[in-house]
């Protein structure tokens, strides 16, 4: 199976699935020398994990993550750094039901189609289980660019219907953690956990939007053909489970605008240069320019839901699949860290990737 590793110099590759025995994460290219705050990862772990709340799924997981290799009296030594979650509340029997059948809107088909058999059991490889690792591996990435002053924020602005609007820099970011949905305007925090349990109740699931905004970021990191550092950064997102959109930006609004609207007009501010709007996203000719970086991510509703769907089993015949087990009735809270983390494996590369360019 290819496809495991994400990165050029800050090289991540993860493994496992999520009814085997563990999952885990080997890391290359980080410096040596960097403090490694092991707390931090297991915060950062803690953000993502299962059961933390009421909305989410409640597999019992602690996700703690335990270092093999690559650390040594709290730095990094420059060796690979690797790390294993073993996994400890994987209920195998609440898929056997779907053994022969294909979810609707899951990977079962298509792994099928592709290696001619699959891990039914939660999805194998293709479960968001898998995502875990990659947080851990980001929380070091996360370590590394606050060690350069770069700052990632992500929240929830969308859920079904119920949208913040406005510019970010109107909200408190750090009240994002306050509540279960991760959304840093309370109000409106309180009617999105209420539609996601109406929703839950209802044997139904809902989608969502995660924002990110990325802080302290220099300019001149990216390339200018195909690793442009927002091309790097959609790929990063769309390869999270679930996610069904990108955009960084003006993104798609920006199409209602002038070209005399959305130029961002260049001053100097102590010595840098700035722009007065930022419809660019912080990103131009794919290289960061040094203001803030900004993207959304859509995620679509979650596959499994409790409720009866006519499909088809692997002889082809119908089949009427019902989900059963323990799943999120909306992606998003949890997938903020994820996005996070994504966003910040990106950046340690580009910036790896960008001191190797100058003398």
């Amino acid at each position: 199976m290819a496809g495991n590793s994400f990165g050029q110099l800050f090289r991540v590759s993860t493994f496992g699935e999520s009814h085997g025995r563990a999952i885990g994460l080997v890391l290359d290219g980080c410096p040596a020398g960097l403090a490694i705050d092991e707390a931090f990862i297991q915060a950062e772990l803690a953000r993502r994990r299962p059961g933390q709340s009421a909305i989410v799924t409640q597999r019992r997981e602690e996700d703690k993550a335990e270092i093999l290799s690559g650390i040594f009296e709290g730095r990094s030594t420059g060796a690979p750094i690797a790390m294993v979650i073993f996994n400890a509340d994987a209920r195998s029997k609440d898929y056997s039901h779907i053994a022969d059948k294909y979810r609707p809107s899951h990977a079962d088909y298509t792994y099928q189609a592709k290696y001619g058999l699959r891990d039914y059991r939660g999805g194998g490889r293709s479960s968001a289980r898998e995502t875990a690792a990659r947080v851990a591996a980001g929380a070091i990435a996360k370590l590394f660019l606050l060690s350069e002053g770069i700052r990632i924020q992500a929240y929830v602005s969308q859920v079904g219907h119920l949208q913040l609007h406005g510019n970010y820099q109107e909200l408190h970011l750090s009240q994002a953690e306050a509540n279960p949905v991760r959304c840093p305007d309370a109000a409106m925090a309180e009617q999105m956990e209420a539609l996601i349990r109406e929703v839950r109740k209802a044997g139904d699931t809902i989608g969502g939007v995660v924002s990110c905004v990325i802080q302290g970021c220099p300019p001149g990191l990216g390339e200018p053909a195909f690793d442009k550092l927002h091309a790097d950064l959609g790929k990063a997102m769309l390869s999270i489970n679930a996610a069904k959109g990108f955009e960084y930006g003006s993104g798609f609004e920006g199409v209602r605008m002038r070209g005399s609207e959305h130029n961002d007009i260049f001053f100097s501010e102590g010595g840098r240069a700035r722009t007065k709007t930022n419809f660019s996203g912080g990103i131009q000719g794919g290289i960061s320019n040094g203001m803030d970086i900004y993207f959304r991510v859509a995620f679509k509703p979650v596959a499994t839901i409790v409720q009866p769907q006519e499909s088809l089993n692997e002889a082809g015949e119908k089949a009427i699949v019902e989900g059963k087990g323990r799943h999120d009735p909306c992606v998003v809270p949890r997938a903020v860290p994820i996005v996070e983390a994504m966003a910040a494996l990106v950046l340690a590369d580009h910036l790896l990737r960008h001191r190797a360019t100058r003398v």
